[in-house]
């Protein structure tokens, strides 16, 4: 009898009691298989949401391997407090358009020569393709993601920034904004991306563009954005004004205020 409560029937044999219905989610072989959970259980749990089937998984091999991996700067790839997940969870927010046909990015403040293109005009620009991490404020860090977009560099030299510029303003959807010093918007992996591992951003996660801002926590990198502002003072944005902390170094910790 505690064999039956502790293991279910699956195609004839027994299905071990931490593994997830594989028949009925069948994107979760994969994860299975790699981690190895009939192995290695208890380094990992499994939450699995109804209906969602959505899974998290925390202490598991990805996770342990990207805290032991350094970067080239000599920070390890996985700031405190995060875990490795394979995909953007999404994280809500009042979405934009998504329709590209309606896309229209302004590119105005302290420069010299403003401009606003649609996604034809975005897709004119010199594109570029980067492996970035992204870490989010609420713990998790998607790793190794090939993001495609326009360098926030590109718009910068091609809107002439002034030098008394210090930030960027990343207008989006609804009003909402996030501010980030200038160094680290136009740094390599900066940029208004609209392509993730070779597919086009999910309207949850930002489309048709959205900024990516990879070496702050996630929120930074505004979903649904419609403007790129550089400015001479800081202006905190939608979270920043609301308790988080207005730099965001996800290696410091900085989530809060």
């Amino acid at each position: 009898m505690l064999d039956e409560l502790r293991c279910r029937r699956q195609g004839g044999s027994v299905r071990h009691p931490r593994q997830p219905d594989l028949d009925r989610y069948p994107e979760l072989q994969k994860a299975w298989d790699r981690r190895q959970f009939v192995k290695s259980a208890a380094a990992g749990t499994l939450f699995m949401a109804l209906g969602g089937a959505l899974v998290r998984i925390a202490g598991d091999d990805l996770t342990k391997e990207a805290r032991a991996e350094k970067r080239s700067d000599g920070k390890s790839r996985l700031p405190p407090g995060q875990r490795a997940l394979d995909k953007l969870r999404p994280m809500g927010g009042a979405e934009g358009d998504g329709d590209v046909r309606n896309f229209r990015l302004r590119v105005h403040g302290a420069v010299k020569s403003p401009f606003e293109i649609d996604y034809a005009g975005l897709l004119q620009l010199p594109q570029v393709e980067k492996a970035a991490d992204v870490h989010c404020v609420t713990g998790w860090s998607l790793l190794g993601g090939i993001w495609k977009g326009v360098q926030i560099a590109t718009l910068a030299e091609k809107a002439q920034v002034k030098s008394e510029a210090r930030f960027v303003i990343f207008e989006a959807a609804h009003g909402y904004t996030a501010n980030a010093p200038l160094k680290e918007a136009t740094a390599d992996t900066a940029m208004v991306t609209y392509r993730l591992n070779g597919k086009p951003l999910a309207l949850q996660h930002g489309a048709p563009v959205r900024g990516l801002v990879p070496d702050l926590y996630f929120w930074k990198s505004a979903k649904w954005i419609t403007g790129v502002r550089f400015v001479k003072l800081d202006e905190p944005g939608y979270w920043e004004n609301r308790g988080y902390n207005n730099h965001a170094d996800p290696w410091k910790e900085e989530r809060y205020a």
